[in-house]
């Protein structure tokens, strides 16, 4: 029990360090990102036209994928940056869960179920490859305050009211950052819990 709860926590660290990793270095270089993340849209909707063609893959079910790609790709009009309550955002949501169920459905209820090999590469190339790049990839907008400067105050002087004003740049935080702060945020404020009652109770 011990040895799986170790292994089950090297494993989440080992992830979580791989997507800050990356989101930091997707930060650096955002439109080469987007140049490839938008092939890779285009590639798959071929690839998923070929597999209808060749392979007998169903109609409906491959043209709701293509809508999916299409509802993804609308998310790097404003690349990096987008809001989470976005319509956007949120439909893009919403098709990654039913493009995975709908496919899964489809592989469980063949006559004969393809090799697992098969189904795992189909459903890492062409589900879930895209939404996970889309997620570490975009950002949030996050709005902070910048250095003030004597340069900068200097040009501002001849406008008292808008010295007095702070002034707000966008900077880009990964989407993936702030899931992963969030939840170290939260772990972290559980495990102060317990001192924090003990010292209560002395």
């Amino acid at each position: 029990y011990y040895f799986f709860s170790l292994w089950f926590l090297f494993l989440t660290l080992s992830i979580a360090s791989g997507l800050y990793y990356i989101s930091e270095l997707v930060e650096e270089h955002t439109e080469p990102t987007r140049r490839f993340l938008t092939r890779a849209i285009y590639g798959i909707i071929l690839i998923l036209i070929l597999l209808l063609l060749l392979d007998g893959f169903p109609f409906k079910l491959t043209l709701f994928s293509i809508a999916c790609y299409i509802v993804y790709y609308q998310n790097l009009k404003s690349f990096p940056f987008i809001s989470l309550t976005s319509p956007t955002f949120l439909l893009s949501c919403v098709c990654v869960v039913l493009n995975h169920y709908f496919w899964f459905k489809y592989f469980n209820d063949t006559e004969v179920p393809p090799h697992f090999a098969e189904v795992a590469s189909f459903f890492g190339i062409c589900v879930w490859f895209i939404p996970f790049a889309l997620f570490v990839s975009l950002s949030a907008g996050d709005y902070v305050l910048p250095t003030t400067s004597e340069q900068h105050m200097a040009k501002k002087n001849d406008d008292i009211t808008t010295n007095n004003q702070p002034k707000f740049r966008k900077r880009a935080v990964g989407l993936a950052r702030v899931v992963i702060n969030s939840v170290r945020k939260y772990i972290y404020s559980l495990a102060l819990r317990p001192s924090r009652l003990s010292i209560v109770i002395t």
